[in-house]
């Protein structure tokens, strides 16, 4: 059930694997700097993913944090989840826990949008980008009945696309897009849920 005084403003979850700076890069410079959207960036590569939080906020005017255990989800901001936990969200903040898959592929892209299904008020646009294994999938299902929107890298742009490809054969996405359309389609959907046409009486 989720929170009715939680925020509402729409969380965009930018989750791959495959360390591909440059299109992450690419996404957030494309996106306005006041969508009144927040932006969370989780990589679940096994091994440190600071390149992330120290490469890509040169990428964009928002203002960019690593996620610490507490802090507060805010619009216009991008968030940086570092390897080690799972990620989660509660009365509109980020709760971070010890990982509940510590071997193996990992799963905090789904433990993530889990989360977000349960606890966010606001829109909830999911991104599947390239990345090993099938992480993100199979909380896709969640995000639809939640009224949200998936959307999918397209399979021959992506670097890794076992990831994107996953997320397509589970039935649930949306749109399958490139970079370049994935940051319209965000940009177009965003301002749909901020300010959805009036229609007169």
């Amino acid at each position: 059930m989720k929170n009715p005084q939680c925020a509402s403003f729409p969380v965009v979850c930018l989750g791959g694997s495959a360390l591909d700076l440059s299109a992450y890069g690419q996404l957030l410079a494309d996106l306005p700097v006041d969508l009144g959207i927040a932006i969370v960036v989780i990589d679940d590569l096994k091994k440190d993913s600071s390149l992330f939080s120290e490469g890509l906020p040169h990428c964009t005017r928002m203002p960019t944090e690593v996620i610490t255990d507490g802090l507060l989800l805010m619009p216009n901001h991008v968030y940086f989840l570092r390897n080690g936990h799972d990620l989660h969200v509660l009365d509109g903040k980020f709760l971070l826990k010890p990982k509940s898959k510590p071997v193996g592929w990992p799963d905090v892209i789904t433990v993530f949008l889990r989360s977000l299904t349960e606890h966010w008020h606001g829109k909830l646009i999911a991104v599947i980008l390239a990345g090993y294994d099938g992480d993100g999938a199979p909380a896709l299902r969640g995000i639809k009945e939640a009224g949200g929107t998936t959307i999918a890298q397209k399979a021959d742009t992506a670097e890794k696309p076992d990831m994107p490809l996953s997320a397509i054969a589970s039935g649930y996405i949306d749109h399958i897009l490139s970079i370049d359309d994935i940051a319209k389609a965000i940009v177009r959907i965003s301002n749909a849920e901020l300010y959805p046409t009036v229609l007169p009486a």
